[in-house]
């Protein structure tokens, strides 16, 4: 992989166990030479994520929309800093520049996110490794809902293990450098609720 894209929160809740985890992922990446691709914030876990990636000298490419700009949470020290019009725009072309995607702990917005691209890669408009950093079990219960999701017949099993887990930022880029998408494109074709 040349470029990770991160969805991550655009605030921060102190915790050290995700700064430990976080500055791990970036000083891991730039060590492999894979550029951050992100959302260009300053602030938050994106903040964190990029001063690691500059301070241990990786390439850092952010994607903000215009108004997100005039509100000055755009992040001006980044090897290359695209200006979109709105949020899909972000969206496309952080999913454009990249060659895997990783979800760290945030709010609505990193859920929206995630939650799209990994329905491109169900789709097959992409190939990228999708994975979440599972730092503290953050995200237990959303993996639970996925498993419940596959019980219920709303998921298959195929497209539920597209999505790639680890607490350990190390073995999730490795995990996902050894990748390869095989999602399930037919629907269910049973109607029948008996």
């Amino acid at each position: 992989m040349k470029a990770i894209c991160v969805f991550c929160g655009a605030n921060f809740n102190g915790d050290p166990v995700l700064k430990e985890a976080v500055e791990q992922l970036a000083t891991v990446m730039a060590a492999r030479d894979i550029a951050l691709v992100f959302g260009g914030g300053k602030v938050g876990v994106m903040g964190l994520i990029a001063d690691t990636m500059i301070a241990n000298g990786g390439k850092t490419i952010g994607v903000i929309p215009q108004f997100l700009m005039d509100k000055e949470v755009g992040h001006t020290g980044l090897t290359e800093l695209h200006i979109v019009e709105n949020m899909h725009q972000r969206k496309q072309m952080m999913n454009d520049l990249c060659d895997g995607i990783i979800m760290l702990p945030g709010g609505f917005g990193t859920l929206e996110e995630f939650f799209e691209v990994l329905t491109w890669l169900q789709l097959g408009l992409h190939q990228h490794p999708v994975g979440v950093l599972n730092v503290n079990g953050f995200y237990d219960n959303l993996l639970k809902q996925m498993d419940v999701m596959v019980e219920q017949r709303f998921l298959k099993q195929a497209n539920r293990d597209l999505v790639i887990t680890s607490a350990d930022p190390v073995e999730l880029v490795s995990l996902m450098s050894n990748f390869i998408a095989k999602p399930d494109e037919v629907w269910f074709r049973d109607r029948n609720l008996t």
